[in-house]
């Protein structure tokens, strides 16, 4: 699918795996519109071809204004979502049951607002043109390896990670009448803000968990494989783990 003169949205692209997403498409050619929060955006470190735009993913109002706002040039044709959060939490801890506001909080930004997004963004793309081969645009969520190994404490994440997992076909089949194409990457660990807190042992002790390569994946590494699904028109309803062979041990 052509990338070069066409918009993409990229969700969660102020930082991490989203940034790295929104600089490979700018580097195609195509007009990048960056949707993160306000305060991740006012953090960023820009990049040249990106517009940045203040959206929370569960609002369908913000999201169809960041929408309006892409479309207006060029036709929209690319979407990746990769806002997300993390937080971990037993469901019978130390300090009593998992608080079930955090539980619907990550379900809420991880899936329905993926969900989101991934709806009203085929609503605009269902409205282009199609290319020569009938087809309109791609759409590449994000889960996990979670979603398959969940670890202690994870219970909320790999919930909403495998949501996402199960989402994949079902929005491929709904939406190939239209030519939009719906794929899904499942990373392992990926060197993301979310691990600049923990120490370098620790990380050090998560790559050697890694069977090869020995070491934790790059952002730009999940940058690379959603172009890749990007140009590969016969990707399709399909999820592909970018793990280096790692399943997730218990703890």
């Amino acid at each position: 699918m052509q990338v070069a003169d066409t918009a993409a949205i990229v969700t969660g692209g102020a930082s991490g795996l989203g940034a790295a997403t929104a600089e490979a498409l700018a580097n195609k050619g195509a007009r990048v519109f960056a949707l993160d929060l306000e305060q991740s955006i006012d953090k960023a470190n820009r990049i040249a071809g990106v517009e940045y735009v203040a959206t929370d993913v569960t609002s369908p109002d913000e999201v169809r204004a960041a929408i309006a706002t892409a479309r207006a040039g060029s036709p929209l044709r690319t979407v990746v979502n990769c806002a997300g959060i993390g937080p971990s939490m037993r469901i019978l801890g130390k300090n009593g049951v998992h608080d079930l506001d955090l539980y619907a909080r990550v379900v809420q930004i991880n899936l329905i607002g993926s969900f989101n997004v991934l709806a009203l963004a085929a609503e605009a793309i269902a409205r282009t043109e199609p290319d020569e081969n009938g087809q309109r645009g791609v759409i590449i969520n994000t889960a996990s390896v979670a979603a398959y190994e969940g670890q202690v404490g994870q219970a909320a994440y790999s919930s909403s990670k495998g949501g996402i997992v199960g989402l994949t076909l079902p929005a491929a089949r709904d939406l190939a009448q239209y030519g939009i194409r719906v794929n899904t990457i499942a990373p392992g660990i990926v060197e993301t803000p979310m691990l600049a807190t923990v120490s370098e042992e620790f990380r050090k002790s998560l790559a050697a968990g890694v069977p090869f390569p020995r070491r934790l994946a790059r952002p730009d590494e999940y940058a690379q494989l959603a172009l890749a699904i990007i140009h590969h028109d016969y990707l399709n309803g399909e999820v592909i783990r970018m793990d280096g062979a790692l399943r997730m041990a218990p703890r």
